[in-house]
């Protein structure tokens, strides 16, 4: 056992030496692997595997991308204090949108821009705390904060954390927020959806769920994703609502979610039983809070237009093609 905790500290270690002497020493991959002792195939392992697990973050200034009159458009359009856009991919609108090139180019994209949001507000924010959501763009965001001190910062999931077991499930992104920054991290100890909306009520009463509660109503920034309402949605393929549910939702009106709160095409909760059983910040609570909506994919155009109508966001980021659709 004590061997595979050294072999493990080691491996950390080559990896931050190789990554430093590469990104900040400006040696080539031939001199790092020379200065280390290894191969130079080693060399680019540790590198791939420093971006990989976010201890190397690269970033872009967003002024500098090119889509400045997309962003001031989308802000005039849906009441935004600010919009970021990143580059667009410039592909052909008739290929397949679920390819996996694009959908995982969207979110590493809007990942990397969000944790440079993130960056700028813990800078200027002695006692943050972040609300978060869930999913894949969280997922991404987590990675790519690196080198961040912020002792005083609190991360709070805002909806029920205990979901299937995955790596942008809300406890885990708390708790990669908090491993990255030197924070605290704090969860809804509750279901994501509730078996009945009495059950529900009864989560809802518990001490330690209002004590959660009372923190993520006190968020300085909120950063949800939108979801939308498909067979490949992350709520089906994580089977946390079924077929049929998905068929009523969507004869109910529904076109999107966010923290598990669905939505009509005009952003107003729709009447629908999994609303009444969802544990999570509601709209009204929400409408109050700093929000920055997350949007990767052009998937989730419709659910992104529909949830920016409630007026609700105060921020958008959204991946370049996503916001050419949506502007």
């Amino acid at each position: 056992m004590t061997f595979g905790v050294d072999r493990v500290l080691e491996d950390e270690q080559m990896m931050a030496r190789a990554a430093w002497l590469y990104f900040v020493g400006g040696l080539n991959q031939e001199a790092t692997a020379n200065r280390l002792g290894i191969t130079r195939a080693r060399v680019n392992k540790l590198l791939s595997d420093a971006r990989e697990t976010g201890l190397v973050s690269i970033t872009v200034n967003p002024a500098d991308v090119g889509l400045l009159r997309v962003e001031n458009a989308l802000r005039d359009r849906f009441g935004l204090d600010f919009c970021i856009c990143t580059p667009a991919l410039g592909m052909d609108q008739r290929a397949d949108e679920s390819s996996a090139m694009l959908r995982d180019f969207a979110f590493h994209a809007v990942g990397a821009a969000s944790a440079g949001h993130l960056r700028g507000h813990l800078a200027i924010t002695e006692r943050a705390v972040i609300g978060t959501g869930w999913g894949r763009t969280l997922q991404q965001m987590t990675r790519r904060i690196a080198g961040i001190n912020a002792p005083r910062a609190r991360f709070i999931s805002l909806m029920g954390s205990l979901t299937a077991n995955s790596s942008y499930n809300p406890f885990e992104v708390v708790h990669a927020f908090a491993r990255a920054t030197g924070g605290k991290g704090f969860v809804l100890p509750v279901p994501f959806i509730a078996d009945s909306s009495a059950d529900r009520d009864v989560l809802l009463s518990q001490r330690t769920v209002q004590q959660a509660l009372e923190i993520a109503r006190s968020t300085t920034v909120a950063y949800i994703s939108i979801g939308e309402l498909t067979e490949g949605s992350l709520l089906r393929q994580q089977n946390m609502i079924s077929a049929p549910e998905l068929a009523e939702l969507r004869a109910a009106g529904a076109v999107g979610d966010t923290n598990g709160i669905f939505f009509d095409s005009e952003g107003h909760a729709v009447d629908h039983p999994l609303n009444q059983r969802t544990i999570a910040l509601g709209f009204d609570d929400l409408r109050g809070a700093n929000v920055v909506a997350l949007v990767a994919g052009a998937t989730k155009v419709h659910a992104a237009c529909a949830f920016l109508k409630s007026g609700i966001a105060k921020g958008l980021i959204v991946d370049g093609d996503t916001a050419l659709q949506l502007a």
